[in-house]
């Protein structure tokens, strides 16, 4: 059976459960996911999964831009928890629905880069609405090596650009679209290298079925999804993508 990795999984987060989806994932053939917190209580969540899903399920341990202005309370919770994951994250900046202030999502960030400096883990992050912002973030704390830009939805240009600075791309359900276009000329040129995919469960379903909660047995279709845009067949993603998934969160 090919071997996939979701590299980005909100299991705690899923409605159907933890056990259920992990059955399915298991029998599409998904070896292992990360599983991101996006505050203190849901990496809490994410790491009490891994602790009891060992090998399958890592968490990692961050806070969210949407609650970016909670940073001050919880920051030192998040950067002890961070000490027992494999990443830290998610966090970023989010200037579409900007429910935290700007200047406080940039506050949020920057103190979690020098987390994940201090530790020596990678980042998680969120873009969306902030390609400039977060391109010129990364550049100045020179943390580009360190990061995934997950579910990945600039396209070639900014692909290129952020290329230049060392990070890695994950791909989700957009990939999957018929509105995906530009994810997918994105994808055409992120470095193979350097590239993974996930699910983002819940969210993000890729077609037929939209209308229903996402699971990691997904990332299949995204894998599949992503071959017919690099021209390669769905087991050469599977295993170039888990590749990079365990280089970059240090699991083999």
């Amino acid at each position: 059976m090919t071997t996939w990795v979701d590299s980005h999984c909100h299991l705690h987060l899923a409605p159907q459960g933890p056990e259920v989806l992990l059955g399915r994932a298991a029998a599409a053939g998904v070896a292992w996911l990360v599983c991101p917190g996006t505050d203190a209580a849901g990496s809490e969540q994410a790491l009490a999964l891994a602790e009891a899903h060992p090998g399958v399920v890592f968490a990692a341990a961050g806070l969210h831009p949407h609650d970016a202005s909670r940073w001050p309370e919880e920051g030192e919770r998040i950067a002890a928890l961070a000490e027992r994951a494999v990443a830290i994250g998610e966090c970023g900046l989010d200037f579409y629905r900007n429910l935290s202030p700007r200047e406080e999502q940039v506050a949020a960030l920057r103190a979690q880069f020098a987390l994940a400096e201090e530790l020596d883990k990678p980042l998680v992050l969120h873009c969306r609405d902030a390609f400039a912002e977060l391109y010129a973030e990364l550049e100045r704390a020179g943390v580009g090596p360190r990061s995934v830009l997950h579910c990945w939805t600039g396209g070639p240009r900014w692909t290129e650009r952020f290329t230049a600075l060392g990070v890695v791309f994950s791909f989700a359900g957009p990939i999957t679209y018929a509105t995906g276009d530009t994810t997918r000329r994105a994808a055409a040129v992120a470095p193979p290298e350097r590239t993974m995919i996930e699910t983002d469960t819940p969210y993000l379903t890729p077609p037929p079925h939209r209308d229903v909660p996402n699971e990691p047995a997904n990332v299949v279709a995204v894998g599949e999804a992503l071959a017919a845009v690099w021209g390669v067949p769905p087991a050469e993603v599977a295993r170039r993508t888990a590749a990079t998934a365990a280089r970059v969160f240090r699991h083999a």
